[in-house]
Formats: C-alpha cells, structure tokens, sequence
C-alpha cells in the first residue's frame, strides 16, 4: 500500500464495504416494513408478476361470492313463497272438497267461493312480494344466470310464471259440487295441476340453493388456497429477517469504524516531515 495523500486505498475499500452493506441493510429493513419479500417488481419481477396474476384471480373470486351470496338470498325468498304458496294451496283445497258437496246451501256456497278466492289473492301476494334484488324466479318464465367462476361460468336459476298457473286454476268452473269435482279436485283437475307446479318448483329450488351454496364454498376454499400461494411466493420470513437485520447493523458500525481508521492514516504521514 502506498504511503500518499491522494490515493487512500484502505479507505476506498472501507467505503465500498459500508456502501454494500448499508444497501444489504436497506433491502432487509423494507421487507421487514412491508412484511414482503417481493414488494415490488424491483425485487423480483418474475415472483411479483405471478403474484400480481393471483392477487387478481382472488379479486375474481370475491366478486363472484358476491354475486352467490344475491343468488343464495334469491333463492332464500323465493323458496319461502313458495313455502307460502304450498300451505295456501292446502287450505284451497280444504274448501274446495267442502265445495264438491252438492248438499251446500246457496249461502255456504257462495262463503266457501268467496273463501277460495281470498285464498288465491294471499297466493297472488305471495308471487308478487317474492322478489329480490330486482328479480322474481316465480312470476317470470326466464331463467336467471348466475356468475359461478371467474372464468365466465354460470349457474341457471329456473323460473316459472306462476300467476299464469294460477289464472288456470282461478278459472274453473265451480257453479256446483260436481263442477268442483270434475274441473278441480279430480285427478289431473286445475288444482291437483297447480299443486304439481309447486311442488316442482320448490324441487328446483333445493337443487339450485344446494348447488349456489357448494359453489360459494368451493370459491370461498379457492381463495383461500391462492392467498396462501400468494404468501409463499412473496412473504418475508421475519425471524429470519429479524437477524440479518441485527447482523447487518452491526456490521454496518464496523465499517463505519474501519473508515474512520483508514481515514486517519494519512496523517501518520505527518510526522516525517516533524
């Protein structure tokens, strides 16, 4: 090494020393901050860049629940009117097999009829209020697609115009007991065929809230596993990190003392010329 004012080559070295570490330092303090390994492209483009595509698949998947969950509380709604409709449905009848008696007075007739029809206004209710976020599965013959995947993929939601059904049903002659028998309470009669609607739409609906609900989980699961994937690709381990941190400010006194020295040994030159 040699004896000069002009070129100090341990201090040059000391610094380049510091300069490394100190950038070693910045690098672990960030991912200490961030709690990431990969914050940014800088740290590893490729790593970042998957991890990007991932974070935007969970962003899919949220958006789908959400659409599932509007599903889930169609489906709720409407399978309580019909739970409605179908009681309903029970107590026409009951009066129905009162009207099918040709012994009825004039005046019980005419009660009982009136009696029907009241019932099939709670069942016109029950239609019309069995709406959810701007859609009626049972007053509509349009099946309603639901998003199920971030792909594209969707569920069909069956409907069915039910205030069609019940216009048929309301129609029928019932003047007498064996009009009643004949047009209504018969096998194959509008109410026994109303009765089938029902029951065949709240069929539907159990298999479309069981297949809405299981695709909700599913998505839900999904999600899950690619933010854990997520978190592998990009996380910092903090314990290890924690040290490296320790080591690297200890390291950076050292160096900061090793250029002081070298910085110093210049002046040791001074006393040649004492």
């Amino acid at each position: 090494m040699s004896n000069s004012v002009n070129s100090n080559i341990g201090a040059t070295i000391a610094l380049q020393s510091l300069n490394r570490t100190n950038s070693e330092l910045a690098s672990v303090q960030k991912r200490v901050s961030t709690g990431f390994r990969v914050s940014d492209a800088k740290d590893d483009g490729a790593a970042f860049a998957v991890a990007q595509g991932l974070r935007a698949d969970v962003k899919g998947n949220e958006a789908v629940n959400e659409r599932l969950s509007v599903a889930k509380g169609l489906l709720s709604v409407t399978q309580e009117g019909l739970k409605g409709i179908s009681n309903t449905v029970g107590e026409m009848r009951k009066v129905a097999v009162k009207l099918a008696d040709d012994n009825l007075s004039t005046d019980e007739r005419t009660q009982y009829n009136a009696d029907f029809t009241a019932l099939a206004a709670d069942i016109t209710k029950y239609i019309g209020q069995s709406s959810f976020g701007g859609n009626n599965l049972i007053n509509q013959a349009t099946a309603i697609n639901v998003i199920s995947d971030s792909s594209g993929g969707n569920i069909s939601l069956g409907a069915a115009n039910l205030t069609t059904s019940l216009a048929t049903l309301t129609g029928t002659t019932m003047a007498t007991g064996a009009n009643v028998r004949a047009n209504l309470i018969n096998a194959g009669g509008a109410l026994d065929t109303f009765e089938g609607v029902i029951s065949t739409r709240l069929a539907a609906v159990g298999a479309n809230s069981r297949s809405v609900e299981n695709q909700d989980a599913f998505i839900k699961v999904l999600s899950d596993t690619i933010t854990d994937g997520i978190g592998s690709i990009v996380d910092a381990d903090l314990a290890k990190e924690s040290a490296k941190l320790q080591a690297l400010q200890i390291r950076q006194q050292l160096g900061t003392q090793t250029l002081s020295i070298a910085n110093q040994s210049p002046s040791a030159l001074l006393s040649l010329f004492k």
